[in-house]
């Protein structure tokens, strides 16, 4: 079980700026796909970001050019800057550590470790 710690969200109005960290207990330089997810009011959670251990980011259509996902592997700290915010990013946006499951062959979001999530509220 892997502790994961968001922070950073609030409210922004649309065109504005915000910089989300999630501090974990794991050694992050050794998990492959962890990154963000988000879940809208009355949506269900979807990916908004990931990273595999070679650092190289993977985007949501809808956030790509706007959002970017990084990490500072000596602080164990993931981070998203989110950029041109629109109020269809309003949600809670949560951290994810994936575990590779075995069956689907696949690393899975939903059966891994997640943080309790941070708000963002994109509104005038």
């Amino acid at each position: 079980q892997v502790q994961l710690v968001e922070s950073g969200g609030g409210l922004v109005q649309p065109g504005g700026s915000l910089r989300l960290s999630c501090a974990a207990s794991v050694i992050i330089r050794d998990i492959n796909h962890m990154g963000w997810y988000r879940r809208a009011p009355g949506k269900e959670r979807e990916l908004v970001a990931t990273i595999t251990t070679g650092g190289i980011p993977n985007y949501a259509q809808s956030v790509k050019g706007r959002f970017t996902i990084s990490r500072d592997i000596a602080k164990n700290t993931i981070y998203l800057q989110m950029n041109s915010l629109k109020p269809e990013d309003t949600a809670v946006y949560y951290c994810n550590v994936p575990i590779f499951d075995l069956y689907s062959s696949n690393y899975s979001a939903d059966l891994g470790s997640w943080g309790r999530g941070t708000q963002v509220t994109v509104s005038s």
